[in-house]
């Protein structure tokens, strides 16, 4: 009788813990990156054409799934979006914004204003010679009052300027700079507010994490608030590595930008297991290097060793954004998985590199755990 009874206590005790390791397994499956980061700052994807006519199913179910914003990797660029003089390729734009807003997600506008992906046709009068001033800033008045002004009150925040300062923290000479001058970006902004009053309006650029960038970027803001602009935060581009940028100097960049009062966006986060024998740490797109063995290691599949570095990093960057959540407002990865990421053609083409938190196969790799974990 007393065997009987204890084998009966046993099984009991042993249903308990098998229905309770099952309750917390279900409760972990309901764990995403959206639900974990909610009330700290939103979690975004860069997605395209694929995703937005819904070719990519288990993308689009990734997305729907894990992400709270969206912003278009291409989709909205000019070359995209207005190909030719007074012709506009809406479709995608419409699909996407569509998409984000029936998910009731952030929707972000990605780009207006870039010298790159940008036709030549815009810098040019009808004989192919140099745009005067009058003509470049009419073309891009009407151009965002065109493309912006379409999407009023269904894209909530907009990227106006794209990459306008060179390492130094002094404004590009680009083709809008040199043909319009300085005030093309203070121009930019008084268009895209007019268009749009109740968007939010950034500022977007990659190293600006480095001090003299970071320091050109708000002296820019600054001074464009001080003439009157609407200028709502700053976008980092965050295409980083394993060990770069330090923790010390992504701190340092934004202290400087709580100090002067500028929201911050990590717009297009991804981190590289790739070697980098060049040591270029920006993302200029032009920029291009040969395809070599020795910076293609992983073509089958990303080694266990390497796979946890990478977690390891993730986590240390989303404790800093952790840290700073009361002026990060948004965390954005450049691209929903691996096989999906502009890392794998640049800077190098045809290489294969796993810079997100997704597998090829849609499924979670350790950092995605990483980064869940980090907030339990």
């Amino acid at each position: 009788m007393k065997f009987k009874l204890l084998m009966s206590v046993l099984i009991s005790g042993l249903l308990i813990v098998s229905c309770s390791q099952k309750t917390d397994e279900n409760k972990d499956e309901t764990k995403t990156l959206k639900s974990v980061y909610a009330g700290k700052f939103l979690i975004g994807a860069a997605i395209n054409d694929n995703h937005v006519f819904g070719r990519d199913t288990e993308g689009v179910e990734l997305i729907k799934k894990e992400f709270n914003s969206l912003t278009p990797e291409n989709l909205l660029k000019w070359e995209s979006v207005h190909p030719e003089p007074g012709k506009f390729n809406f479709e995608p734009a419409d699909k996407y914004v569509e998409l984000g807003t029936s998910e009731k997600m952030f929707v972000v506008g990605h780009t207006l204003i870039w010298h790159q992906q940008t036709p030549d046709w815009v810098f040019e009068d009808e004989k192919g010679n140099p745009a005067s001033r009058e003509i470049l800033i009419a073309r891009m008045k009407d151009h965002i009052l065109q493309v912006a002004g379409r999407y009023k009150s269904k894209i909530n925040g907009w990227d106006v300027v794209n990459e306008a300062l060179e390492e130094n923290g002094e404004l590009r000479k680009s083709k809008w700079y040199n043909i319009i001058g300085e005030d093309f970006i203070k121009l930019a902004f008084e268009y895209a507010k007019e268009a749009d009053p109740d968007c939010e309006l950034y500022y977007n650029d990659y190293n600006i994490w480095k001090p003299g960038k970071a320091r050109g970027a708000i002296k820019l803001i600054k001074s464009l608030r001080e003439q009157g602009c609407k200028v709502d935060g700053i976008g980092i581009q965050a295409h980083w590595g394993l060990n770069n940028p330090s923790k010390e100097n992504i701190v340092a960049a934004l202290e400087a930008y709580k100090a002067a009062g500028i929201k911050v966006m990590i717009t297009e986060l991804d981190v590289n297991v790739l070697p980098n024998p060049w040591d270029y740490e920006g993302a200029d797109i032009s920029t291009k290097f040969e395809l070599l063995p020795e910076v293609n290691q992983y073509t089958e599949e990303l080694p266990d060793s390497v796979s946890v570095k990478q977690a390891e990093a993730y986590a240390n960057y989303f404790k800093i954004f952790l840290d700073y959540k009361d002026i990060i407002t948004r965390v954005t990865f450049w691209g929903v998985d691996d096989g999906h990421s502009w890392k794998n053609n640049w800077p190098v083409k045809g290489r294969t590199d796993y810079p997100l938190l997704f597998d090829r196969k849609f499924k979670p790799k350790k950092a995605y755990k990483a980064v869940i974990d980090l907030v339990n």
